[in-house]
C-alpha cells in the first residue's frame, strides 16, 4: 500500500480570511490524523495573497497541538531565507513539544517574488547557491556533540526528521548524496519528475537518516461524488494557478462551470502538464487515476494537495482518497 499524506497549503479564499484558513488548517487536521494519513505538511510562502502558511513554523505547532498521531511538517523551509542556527531552534524547539512527529523538508527557492525576496533580508543568489552548505551546517545543529561552534538549544540531540525538496535535478542530487529522503514538487512542476527520481535512485547513498531511497511526489485530487461535480470544485485552483504563472498571484476563486474550455490554447497547455500530477473525479476516476500515477513512478508515498473553495469540499476529497487507500497498490518502477 502507497503512503498518503497532506500538503495543505493554507488557502485564503477569495472572500475570506487569513483566520478563516487557519481554522480550516485545523479542522482538516483533525480529520486527517483520524483518517490515517501519514504526515500533514504546510509549505512556506511569502507575499502570495491566496497562502497563509508564511510564519510556517507557527502553523505547525498548532496543527501539532490538535493531533495525536499524525506526522507533522513543513513541506518546506526555504532554508536560503533563514539563518539555520535559528531554523534549529525553531524546529528543535517544535521536535520537544511533540517528540518524533516533526519533519523538517528543506527548499532553496524564495517561496516569493524577488521584491518580497529582498524585503526578507537574506535571500539572495549567493544564499541559493550556499544552500547544500546550509543544509549541512542546520543537521549539524542536532547532532551530540555538534560540529558547530554554536550550540542549538532546543535542538542539539535531537533526533530530526530531514528531507530534501525540489523541482530540478539539484535537490535529487543532493538528497542522494545526503541519504535523506527527497520529496518532489510535481504537483505545480511536473516538469523533470521521472528524471529527477532516476538520479536521485541511482546515486542515493545510505546514511544513518535512511538506508534506502524514499520518494514521495506532490499530487493534486479533486475527489467528489461525481466527475461533473470533481471537474467543477477543481476551477478554482485551475484559475489560482494559472493567475499564479501569469504573474497575477490571488486569493483562492469560487468555482466556475467550463474554466478549462474557456481558456486560450497556451494557458489550456500548461493546465495539461499539471493536470498529469493530478486525479480529478469520482472515487473510481481518482483511485484509477492515483494508480496510473503510482504504477508510472514507483514512487513510495504521495502528498496530496486538495485547493477548494468551499471547506465541506475538501474534506470530502480527503476523505474519499483515505477510503481509497488501502486500494492502491505499490511496486517499483522500471524509471
Amino acid at each position: 500500500m502507497v503512503t498518503l499524506s497532506v500538503l495543505d497549503l493554507a488557502p485564503i479564499r477569495q472572500d475570506g480570511s487569513a483566520a478563516e484558513s487557519f481554522q480550516h488548517t485545523l479542522d482538516l487536521a483533525r480529520h486527517a490524523d483520524a483518517w490515517g494519513f501519514n504526515r500533514y505538511w504546510l509549505a512556506e510562502h511569502h507575499g502570495m495573497p491566496g497562502i497563509a502558511s508564511a510564519a510556517t513554523a507557527v502553523l505547525i505547532g498548532q496543527v501539532a497541538a490538535v493531533t495525536q498521531r499524525i506526522r507533522v511538517g513543513a513541506g518546506g523551509i526555504m532554508l536560503p531565507n533563514h539563518s539555520p542556527l535559528v531554523i534549529a531552534e525553531q524546529f528543535g524547539t517544535l521536535e520537544s513539544l511533540f517528540p518524533g512527529r516533526i519533519d523538517l523538508g528543506l527548499g532553496r527557492a524564495p517561496g516569493s517574488d524577488q521584491q518580497t525576496s529582498r524585503a526578507l533580508r537574506r535571500y539572495t543568489h549567493e544564499s541559493a547557491d550556499a544552500f547544500p552548505q546550509d543544509v549541512v551546517e542546520l543537521m549539524d545543529y542536532f547532532y551530540a556533540p555538534s560540529r558547530q561552534p554554536v550550540l542549538a538549544v532546543p535542538g542539539a540531540g535531537l533526533n530530526m526528521s530531514f528531507w530534501i525538496l525540489g523541482s530540478s535535478l539539484f535537490g535529487a542530487q543532493l538528497a542522494a548524496a545526503l541519504g535523506l529522503p527527497y520529496a518532489f514538487a510535481s504537483h505545480f512542476a511536473p516538469q523533470f519528475l521521472m528524471q529527477a527520481i532516476r538520479v536521485y535512485r541511482q546515486h542515493f547513498q545510505p546514511s544513518q537518516h535512511l538506508d534506502k531511497p524514499h520518494v514521495m511526489a506532490g499530487f493534486n485530487v479533486f475527489a467528489a461524488d461525481t466527475d461533473e461535480q470533481a471537474e467543477y470544485l477543481a476551477s478554482s485552483w485551475q484559475q489560482s494557478f494559472v493567475s499564479l504563472r501569469s504573474g497575477r498571484p490571488i486569493r483562492l476563486p469560487p468555482p466556475v462551470k467550463g474554466y478549462i474550455d474557456s481558456l486560450p490554447p497556451p494557458a489550456r497547455e500548461m493546465l495539461n502538464g499539471i493536470l498529469s500530477c493530478s486525479a480529478v473525479g469520482s472515487p473510481e476516476t481518482v483511485h484509477r487515476q492515483m494508480q496510473a500515477f503510482i504504477d508510472r513512478t514507483g514512487v513510495d508515498e504521495l502528498m496530496i494537495t486538495s485547493n477548494t473553495f468551499e471547506h465541506p469540499a475538501r474534506l470530502r476529497s480527503y476523505e474519499i482518497v483515505a477510503q481509497l487507500a488501502p486500494q492502491l497498490t505499490s511496486q517499483p518502477a522500471a524509471i
